[in-house]
């Protein structure tokens, strides 16, 4: 078996200039020459804001940059053929291609509908605020620049659960939409603000059958059109999980296929609430592992006084392994985004050595640690700032070792808590794998770690070029491994 590599090939503020779909295009081979094997692209369809919209104030599923609509018919990374050429390419050179699904919320509706309500109270939905009264709510969805193609299917106030804003008072707050299918919230796992069903703009309501057979109907033709290979699931948090057991059941059953799936249910503090919805899904999907990556912050934060022996505790990573997408960072942590919670820049080299060299979890690496970014936008603070995240050194030798060298039976030595160390023995399928890590959030350090005999006499290097010289394999099998401060160093045969 091969370590398998996820890209998610996006970043908040990739520039609205269509140029995405080309450029993965022509980076498809050489991401596949690097060590990656999976990428995840961000969702393909118009959004309310059209050729500057990222793609999760979703507008129309059916738009993938090929009509005239909220303003453009390019979505912010391209056209529709774009799009699917560079799938195409992707496929071609190897990699698995994954969709951003975006189906908790739609927004920028064509027309208002007269609608009965209930204010809620924002910090526990549960709780009425009004009795039922008539708002004018934008929820009639007519798509008048597609004209009925691929679906005549409109969506009105029956095929959603909640809006935030009334366009006869002009006032902004969460209305509970009273319709045939009840009149409280669906049932979702989080109980954050009494129940989480609401996020934004219009809640799509999924005890309505129209509305799950519709999106069934809009799952064949996007695969058909498409040919993904699976599934990245946006704000599964938000939404009653029997929809994706339903709907994912039939995607693999129509098609046959695998449609490998990891969905969104961010909740750095809940490992309990990834389990629930583990236990509900009956493991149809992987779960980013939103509590490693909150540790990372802490100890990127914390510096030398974290205890790196705990960095993997109450994390998805540590309780279902087989079911844990790891990461550092993603478009939702970058700074000065909606969910910010960053890795410092001195931290994210160890973080990629945890995920990447050890054995268990799927790794997901993020855009701008391969390629950089800079951009400015408004902070919590109200104030303009420029931001410069710098593409992580060492990065694409970690993916090298990842995909060649980290084999083989793992041995940990996890004693120091300023000091985490592993050595991989390599296999026989892999040539001349095999390499030791070691890092370290204080001073530098020496370790003394098991390779196994086979090494012996042998010498290793570190591929990062954090520490000069060689180490010398002893007879026993063993070699005193060093590591600079505040650092990581990644050792493989000379």
């Amino acid at each position: 078996m091969e370590n398998f590599t996820m890209l998610q090939f996006f970043e908040w503020y990739y520039p609205a200039d269509g140029s995405l779909w080309n450029f993965f295009k022509s980076e498809a081979k050489r991401l596949k020459g690097i060590g990656i094997d999976s990428v995840w692209l961000p969702p393909a369809h118009k959004g309310m804001d059209g050729s500057e919209s990222t793609g999760y104030d979703v507008y129309d599923i059916y738009d993938l940059g090929e009509f005239d609509q909220k303003g453009s018919v390019s979505t912010k990374y391209g056209t529709k053929d774009e799009f699917l050429a560079a799938v195409k390419a992707g496929r071609e050179a190897g990699l698995q291609v994954y969709a951003d699904i975006v189906l908790n919320h739609m927004g920028g509706a064509d027309e208002t509908e007269e609608v009965t309500v209930r204010k809620v109270n924002p910090d526990n939905r549960n709780e009425f605020i009004s009795e039922p009264y008539v708002i004018e709510a934008f929820t009639r969805f007519t798509f008048p620049g597609r004209k009925g193609r691929y679906s005549e299917f409109i969506w009105d106030h029956q095929c959603f659960a909640g809006v935030d804003y009334d366009a006869r008072n002009d006032e902004t707050a969460i209305y509970r939409i009273q319709n045939q299918y009840g009149d409280g919230w669906q049932e979702v796992l989080s109980d954050e603000f009494g129940n989480y069903d609401y996020l934004m703009l219009s809640d799509i309501e999924y005890r309505n059958p129209h509305v799950r057979e519709e999106l069934k109907r809009w799952g064949k033709w996007f695969y058909e059109t498409v040919g993904f290979n699976g599934f990245r699931l946006d704000a599964i948090k938000h939404m009653d999980p029997q929809f994706f057991n339903e709907w994912l059941d039939f995607m693999r059953s129509e098609y046959q296929e695998e449609f490998y799936t990891v969905g969104e249910y961010w909740a750095p503090g809940d490992l309990a609430g990834l389990l629930r919805y583990i236990e509900v899904t009956e493991g149809r999907m992987s779960l980013f592992d939103a509590p490693l990556q909150a540790n990372f912050h802490a100890a990127s934060k914390a510096g030398d006084g974290y205890d790196l022996r705990t960095i993997f505790d109450n994390t998805l990573l540590q309780a279902r392994p087989e079911l844990a997408v790891t990461l550092v960072e993603n478009h939702d942590t970058q700074p000065l985004q909606s969910l910010e919670q960053t890795v410092e820049p001195w931290f994210r080299p160890l973080a990629y050595a945890l995920i990447l060299l050890r054995e268990a979890g799927y790794p997901c690496v993020f855009y701008a640690d391969l390629y950089g970014s800079k951009y400015e936008d408004t902070g919590g603070d109200g104030n303009a700032h420029e931001v410069t995240m710098q593409r992580m050194a060492g990065l694409e030798e970690m993916l090298h070792v990842r995909k060649k060298l980290a084999y083989g039976m793992q041995r940990d030595y996890m004693d120091d808590p300023q000091c985490l160390g592993w050595t991989r023995e390599g296999d026989e399928e892999h040539e001349g794998s095999g390499c030791a890590v070691l890092l370290t959030n204080g001073a530098e350090r020496v370790k003394a770690m098991e390779m196994g005999k086979a090494f012996a006499g042998k010498t290793f290097k570190d591929i990062l070029g954090h520490v000069e010289g060689e180490v010398l394999i002893n007879e026993e099998g063993w070699g005193d491994f060093k590591v600079n401060g505040g650092s990581v160093s990644v050792w493989v045969p000379a």
